[in-house]
């Protein structure tokens, strides 16, 4: 498979009104969607949701297991504390801030769930792999309700994943390290609305000068290919808004051009899907990447179980 393969898809706005696409498809392609040489055909089948499971079990293996150091509580907070930082109305200088919010997490949070972070200091065993965008806005755990242990995440700008033949990365690590040591069994690509990197992307120029941005967020060049030959009557907002939900695309097709993801896809037992979050009205879009052979129309991808989540 080539590198930066191109997916071509196309997207429109999402008719919520339609009981046909809220229970099969949330956009509508602009021109017959395809990735590479090969047409992406669309699976109709019921809507499936994404279930977080239980993240602790007892398996050990080496990469899943922690500090042996002995589980221990540093002191309790006094009612002093507690006090002091609840305080109404009181002016808090940023790491002040900080402080509170990790005092307020230990007594609410952590010292109420002590054996599930006394398991989580043994080993972890996420279920899910998370590639999400750095934009402030969009932290992957806020959004979907990971809990600690249920989901390894990377983020980067624009959430790009680089094909294999891009080479070493923190996201290709991190990729190594879920698929082949924590043996993760969801890949979940989130997107988002009024990307920055995206804007970035679509925006640069072709002789632009080198800079880390830009060598960066070239690997979704194709994706920004394929928007301005579908969308390019469009407003740039319009384009951007289009290329931010290609780029997942081309992404999930990045995924398999690593031999170790391509293999455990094959053998069922690793799903790759794509998520795009609209933060203006707090919608997300859920879609499954199928990789197989025979399907119809003779390509190897298709997309299945598309919801809108609202």
């Amino acid at each position: 498979m080539a590198s930066l393969l191109r997916s071509s898809l196309s997207f429109a706005a999402f008719d919520a009104s339609s009981a046909e696409a809220s229970s099969q498809f949330f956009w509508k392609p602009l021109e017959p969607p395809k990735i590479g040489n090969s047409s992406l055909n669309l699976v109709r089948t019921s809507n499936a949701r994404l279930r977080i499971r239980g993240s602790v079990e007892e398996k050990h293996t080496p990469a899943r297991k922690a500090s042996k150091e002995p589980f221990r509580l540093t002191r309790k907070l006094t009612e002093n504390e507690r006090q002091v930082f609840e305080e109404e109305g009181q002016v808090l200088d940023p790491f002040q801030e900080l402080e509170y919010r990790f005092k307020r997490f230990k007594r609410k949070n952590y010292v109420e769930n002590m054996v599930d972070y006394q398991n989580l200091a043994e080993r972890q065993s996420p279920k899910f792999m998370v590639i999400a965008c750095a934009d402030s806005r969009v932290c992957p755990s806020n959004i979907l309700g990971f809990q600690p242990g249920e989901s390894f995440t990377v983020r980067n700008v624009a959430n790009l994943v680089p094909p294999f033949q891009h080479g070493a990365s923190e996201t290709s690590a991190a990729l190594e390290f879920a698929v082949n040591s924590l043996e993760v069994e969801n890949i979940l690509i989130v997107g988002h609305s009024r990307c920055g990197g995206i804007q970035a992307l679509m925006s640069m120029k072709d002789n632009a000068d080198s800079s880390f941005i830009k060598d960066w967020v070239s690997i979704g060049k194709s994706a920004r290919l394929s928007t301005k030959a579908a969308a390019g009557n469009l407003s740039f907002e319009m384009q951007c808004r289009h290329c931010e939900k290609e780029s997942i695309n081309g992404s999930l097709l990045n995924l398999l051009t690593y031999p170790w993801i391509e293999k455990r896809v094959s053998e069922g037992t690793l799903s790759l899907h794509g998520g795009y979050y609209d933060f203006i009205d707090c919608t997300f879009e859920k879609w499954t990447l199928v990789y197989r052979e025979g399907l119809e129309g003779g390509s190897k991808y298709a997309i299945k179980n598309r919801a809108l989540w609202s």
